[in-house]
């Protein structure tokens, strides 16, 4: 009987005893908290106004292949319209041939090409995750660390021109086959 009331005892005794121990902790971190400078919020403006000013990034340790520079050689250069008023330009590295500048509402990219199974023209830049993507009759622009289009439906010159001539002489279905050989 003694051993079951001093059981009882310490089974009551323990939750005071812990809370006891854990209560003289509180006034420390409370006071460390206070000695910690507030954290100061940027807003959107002065970080769009910071990214504005800041140069691109020169440096970098990319080393182009051959494959590489002759897509370098297939971009389109020059300010892209897209929907929704958008506009993307895009300018060829002076300082470090195959490198691009590719720039839309105070965001810049340098970019480099990458070669592409399907034949599209892709440059990306590695460091903020943005890829451009050129076809033919249109391009986009894409951050493929956030999953969003920036820009879409971009077309230079030489794109909207390829564009209308596609809708003059339309490209073969792929279920239509391949032509009849010619006699």
């Amino acid at each position: 009987m003694k051993k079951i009331a001093l059981i009882a005892a310490l089974a009551l005794a323990l939750p005071f005893a812990a809370t006891a121990q854990t209560t003289p902790a509180k006034p420390a971190a409370k006071a460390e908290a206070k000695k910690a400078p507030p954290k100061k919020q940027v807003t959107r403006k002065a970080a769009k106004a910071v990214e504005e000013v800041t140069p691109i990034a020169g440096e970098t340790n990319i080393v182009l292949t051959d494959a590489d520079l002759e897509v370098a050689k297939r971009v389109s250069l020059g300010k892209a319209q897209c929907e929704l008023g958008a506009d993307v330009t895009v300018a060829a590295d002076e300082k470090k041939p195959g490198f691009f500048n590719v720039s839309t509402k105070g965001l810049k990219y340098r970019m480099h090409p990458v070669e592409s199974r399907t034949g599209a023209i892709r440059l990306e830049d590695p460091r903020a995750g943005a890829m451009w993507l050129q076809l033919g009759n249109k391009s986009m622009l894409m951050n493929q660390k956030a999953g969003l289009r920036i820009a879409d439906e971009c077309q230079t010159a030489e794109q909207v021109a390829f564009a209308e001539e596609m809708k003059k002489n339309p490209p073969k279905s792929l279920f239509e086959g391949a032509d009849a050989a010619k006699k």
